[in-house]
Parts: C-alpha cells; structure tokens; sequence
C-alpha cells in the first residue's frame, strides 16, 4: 500500500501472555542497539511494555499491552520522554516530527516520524503486535528518539483519521510509556 510504504504492522491477537511475548520478539544479533518502554494507563497503573531494537530498516516496537478497551487506538510517538498520567499525559508534548512534516498518512506532505498506524485491541483488552517505523532510530542523528528530551509511545483512545491535524483527531491520550535505553 503506497500510503504506508515503509511500515508494516503485524497484529497477534490470538496468543496470551508470555508466550505471546515470547513468539513476537525476534531473535537480535549481539549489539543490537535496544530500548524499551513501560506503559501506564490514565490511572497511573502498568499496563503493559514495549520492546524496541534498532534493525537495518528501521526501528522495530513489539507491544505487548493489556487492559485497553477493545478497539481501534492511534498509535504515535510523542516528542517528550515524560508520561504524568495526573496531567493526562500532556507532558510527553505533541507528536515526534524532527523533519517538520505535517501529520497524517494522508496528508500533503506528512506523515511525520511519530505517525504510526492505528492498533487493535482485542475483546479481552490485550494488544500485541510489532510495527516498523522506518523514519526514527535509537541511534544518533535526525530521528533518533533519545535527542533533547527524549520520546515516549503513546497509546489514544480513538483511532487515527490520518489527516486531522494536528493528532488525527485520536481522542484522549489512554497509554502512554518513556522509552528508556536497553543494556
């Protein structure tokens, strides 16, 4: 699909619990550079982790998240690497756009780094998948998400229209996690 050339999303509904986690992390060469990032809900409460690890196409996020509601979440990167969930959420800042762009998928111009596609999240509230954003590093440089502030995950309430601007009209801010540097 041309709208989103470079990012690959695959959703692993049907496993549960470590053996899901298990079955979506792949197997890294030594040196690999990693990150990772534990997500709070709204209420402060851990609901879940991801595992982030640098390949030659871009950085790979395993998400491995329970207790959502059931649906469809946008899904971004933020600019800030703080998640006040009292705050709701707000400071972790806007959207993760070193270039400038425009958000959205569908827009002129965009998609910025922090765009990713929207998620599903089962009936039971569980969401695992991996996605592919091939405009960010854990390295250094223009898209590395550990300059100036750092970045954090950030999980929406509502999906992702993919040209509101300037957060898709994504709805309130549900989950969000620090990435953090990994070994």
């Amino acid at each position: 699909m041309r709208l989103l050339a470079g990012l690959a999303v695959v959703v692993a509904l049907p496993f549960s619990g470590a053996a899901a986690q298990s079955s979506l992390q792949p197997s890294l060469p030594s040196g690999t550079q990693q990150a990772q990032a534990s997500f709070v809900n709204a209420q402060g409460q851990q609901v879940g982790t991801a595992h982030l690890a640098q390949t030659p196409a871009g950085v790979l996020i395993t998400l491995d998240l329970r207790n959502l509601s059931p649906g469809v979440h946008a899904f971004h990167i933020h600019q800030t690497g703080r998640c006040d969930a009292s705050g709701g959420f707000q400071s972790a800042g806007g959207h993760y756009a070193p270039r400038g762009n425009q958000h959205g998928y569908l827009v002129q111009g965009g998609s910025h780094a922090g765009d990713m596609p929207n998620q599903l999240a089962a009936q039971d509230g569980t969401l695992r998948a991996q996605v592919l954003n091939d405009k960010v590093t854990l390295g250094q440089g223009e898209g590395s998400l550990f300059d100036s502030d750092g970045s954090a995950l950030m999980l929406h309430g509502q999906a992702d229209d993919y040209r509101s601007q300037p957060a898709g009209d994504a709805g309130s801010r549900v989950a969000c996690g620090v990435i953090e540097r990994r070994g």
